[in-house]
């Protein structure tokens, strides 16, 4: 039997991007949550001298697996041995892999609703069932342990997201220990999503391994790393479980990208270049907080991390998609529809992506004014 997964509607957002911009359009593309940074200077000099030398073929990079445990007790305080570490295709086959290792068909899985497209269409193609928690402002949407100590009956597992995608929101440290607790008191499994990690405004983000160590982690190089098409990522389990995750990455992707495992043992130590990619965030963040409820935005999550603002246009439309489409159309800025995000709600949401350069956000500010102006006076 297959699996009815719903669309990721930004996928047509971009597509109708790409077309406007073969038309000799101006796009400021703002759907998708990728760095418009490339790899650090390091990486990619790394990357040609091993195109040059080595062949290259199926891999698993040992020091890489090794650095990533050194990152974890520098950043964390815990410790990760490189047996536990599964290199991956991207985070995408990372959350696969964690789910299809860890459970069963029909078990339920709780998450967070806003939340990422992936999450409910992964469980569902595996035959998973699903279990969206509405959260609102009141959780600064997202999940609380109080949420789930009251579920009756406990789902099989939960996935957690801080930041989060599309809020931008994080869990803080005592809501994480509680989460935890909760979980364990009740066999719940945690996935955490932390592909956001080091890419935060305020305190910093906090593993779940250090309140939970039986947590599947999911990572990538990505967002932070700026490695978005290098297509690498990771996979953080027990011990115990690690000889099943390995057999089922083995089985269906074989193994992550050899040049991009080269490439990103540099890139982890190219902090520098990386926090300054984190000081471009952070000022097109502010120019974004500044510029919104100036447009009439005043309703949006806290992004405390990430690199995306979650908005109300409630006031505008209830078809967000159709809303992202005229947008686009009439100003060249490509915006994600909520419903991607949450199929209930969503529809009177937007997401921006601020991981543009400063100049494509002021650009973007000065299309959207006039736009956002006269779509209010028209809805007086």
């Amino acid at each position: 039997m297959s699996a009815e997964i719903d669309p990721f509607y930004a996928i047509s957002i971009s597509g109708l991007a790409q077309r406007l911009k073969a038309e000799g359009r101006s796009v400021i593309h703002m759907e998708f949550g990728q760095p418009s940074t490339g790899a650090p200077r390091a990486a990619i000099a790394r990357a040609h001298e091993v195109l040059d030398a080595d062949a290259m073929g199926y891999w698993s990079s040992d020091p890489l697996k090794a650095r990533i445990c050194r990152h974890y007790a520098e950043t964390y305080g815990v410790s990760v041995e490189p047996i536990q570490i599964t290199l991956t295709c991207g985070a995408s086959p990372a959350l696969v892999l964690a789910l299809s290792a860890t459970f069963q068909p029909g078990d339920v899985i709780a998450m967070a609703r806003p939340g990422y497209v992936a999450y409910r269409n992964n469980v569902k193609a595996l035959h998973m069932v699903p279990l969206e928690i509405p959260c609102g402002p009141e959780t600064r949407y997202q999940l609380d342990a109080a949420t789930l100590a009251s579920l009756d009956p406990a789902p099989a597992g939960v996935i957690l997201a801080s930041p989060a995608n599309p809020t931008g929101t994080i869990i803080p440290p005592h809501e994480l220990e509680a989460i935890a607790r909760v979980c364990r008191e009740r066999g719940i499994r945690i996935i955490s999503d932390e592909i956001y990690h080091g890419l935060s405004y305020g305190e910093r983000t906090h593993s779940m391994l250090e309140y939970e160590p039986t947590a599947i982690v999911v990572n990538s190089f990505s967002k932070y790393f700026s490695m978005a098409g290098w297509r690498l990522g990771w996979l953080i389990v027990p011990r115990a479980e690690a000889a099943r995750a390995i057999a089922y990455m083995g089985a269906l992707f074989l193994t992550a990208p050899s040049l991009a495992q080269h490439a990103a043992l540099v890139a982890m130590d190219c902090r520098d270049e990386l926090e300054g990619h984190l000081q471009t965030y952070r000022r097109n963040r502010e120019l974004l907080l500044d510029a919104l409820p100036r447009l009439g935005l005043k309703k949006i999550a806290p992004p405390d991390g990430a690199f995306y603002v979650y908005a109300d246009v409630g006031g505008l439309t209830d078809d967000s998609l159709a809303f992202c489409r005229q947008l686009l159309q009439d100003t060249g800025v490509a915006t994600a529809p909520g419903i991607d995000f949450d199929p209930v709600d969503g529809r009177r949401f937007i997401r921006l992506s601020f991981a543009v350069s400063t100049p494509e956000i002021e650009e973007a500010i000065r299309r959207l004014t006039p736009w956002f102006e006269a779509a209010w006076a028209k809805a007086a």
